[in-house]
């Protein structure tokens, strides 16, 4: 099993929405893709004054499942959140492997 991990710090004034569009667009537009069997977010328990931290983890079956979401969905899920939230927020990628 694959976890593919989306660690995004977010800044003050977007939160709310970007929470919002998180749960009710994109993570459901994710999921739709077929590639994953499961997701999570988290809340990222660090303090920080100018924004809030989350891991937003999905989970597929194999590397070939993360690598079809790579190459036909990921790069248009991920402009679409970019563009939309353009300079308010840092993302970083994480690929882990259950044991």
């Amino acid at each position: 099993m694959i976890i593919y991990n989306i660690t995004v710090k977010i800044q003050n004034d977007i939160h709310d929405e970007w929470m919002s569009w998180m749960i009710q667009k994109h993570i459901p537009e994710v999921m739709k893709t077929g590639c994953f069997i499961q997701n999570e977010m988290a809340k990222v328990l660090v303090d920080d004054t100018d924004g809030l931290t989350y891991s937003i983890q999905y989970r597929c079956e194999s590397m070939d499942e993360l690598n079809k979401y790579f190459a036909a969905f990921a790069p248009k899920l991920q402009s679409e959140h970019s563009e939309r939230f353009t300079d308010k927020f840092v993302a970083f990628r994480t690929l882990l492997e259950l044991i």
